[in-house]
């Protein structure tokens, strides 16, 4: 990890904080998979839409490795609520669906600043919801065993959909929670001691805040799932964390409130790594463990 870091330092690109959003996702979909494996193929990949609570139609992606009635992973992207989309976390959704055996829907979410909090978070709970009812059988799937998942930015909202899946009584097999955000501010240990050098800097992390939400909305917990009154009859969780992220002591906090609502937890701490690690699969063979540690809990949520 330590030498790639040092690859990244000397490849001296400019910071998503020294560009315009539009100049800064031209920029993360160039490099996204660069270091990820070739796209593996798969039997079923189709773009769809999915309507969002507006009606406007969000594009989306689906990745299955037959065309069996499967339980399906609604999977939400990581970027800052700012970049990312279906082109930068395509490797990741292939690697889910082949290893878990069942299909994945990647959403296109909208995001800021076009569209501020918490537009993303209405997108995420539309797409949960319609996959719930309609969508799945639309889309030969298996609504009944649905989980949701992402990382970092996705998995906040990941979290947050399991919080709302619980509130309108609809059951989730899983939340996949890959380093996710928990908190409102950038105030834990990991925020100091990882602030720079250490793949996602402090920096970047503030850009994608300000773009994102007001300061004064922070505490709701749609944007910091910590913040959430009680966790109690949400979704079991598997939780993959790095140890070193500027977002691993709120992850392993959120891990920490989720066992004490007596809600089943299996959390992977992967040492000496960074965020966004578990896109590294050409170099950090540490990727695919993590890949398939999160592919083993969804087979066991959907009793594959």
């Amino acid at each position: 990890m330590a030498g790639l870091l040092d690859r990244i330092r000397r490849a001296q690109r400019v910071p998503f904080h020294a560009m315009a959003p539009t100049e800064a996702r031209a920029a993360y979909n160039k490099a996204a998979e660069v270091l990820e494996p070739p796209r593996t193929p798969l039997a079923w990949v189709q773009d769809v839409t999915v309507p969002a609570a507006d009606g406007t139609p969000l594009p989306a992606r689906l990745y299955a490795n037959s065309h069996a009635r499967l339980p399906v992973l609604l999977y939400l992207h990581g970027g800052g609520f700012v970049i990312g989309g279906l082109e930068t976390h395509d490797s990741l959704c292939r690697q889910l669906a082949q290893r878990a055996g069942g299909a994945v829907l990647a959403l296109d979410y909208r995001l800021a600043p076009e569209h501020r909090f918490p537009t993303a978070v209405d997108d995420a709970w539309a797409a949960l919801r319609w996959l719930a009812g309609a969508g799945a059988d639309h889309l030969g799937l298996d609504g009944a065993r649905l989980a949701v998942g992402g990382d970092s930015a996705g998995g906040t909202l990941a979290a947050t959909c399991a919080i709302h899946a619980r509130d309108i009584g609809l059951p989730l097999a899983l939340q996949l929670l890959i380093t996710p955000g928990t908190t409102a501010h950038m105030d834990t240990g990991s925020h100091r001691l990882f602030a720079n050098g250490f793949l996602l800097d402090a920096a970047n992390v503030a850009w994608f805040f300000d773009h994102y939400i007001d300061y004064h909305h922070r505490h709701d917990w749609r944007f910091a799932p910590l913040e959430a009154d009680n966790l109690d009859g949400v979704a079991p969780a598997c939780m993959i964390l790095a140890e070193c992220d500027p977002l691993v002591d709120e992850g392993l906090a959120y891990g920490d409130r989720l066992r004490l609502a007596g809600v089943p937890v299996a959390l992977e701490l992967y040492r000496g790594l960074t965020h966004d690690f578990i896109k590294m699969g050409r170099a950090l063979k540490e990727a695919a463990q993590a890949q398939s540690a999160a592919a083993d809990a969804l087979k066991d949520a959907w009793r594959l």
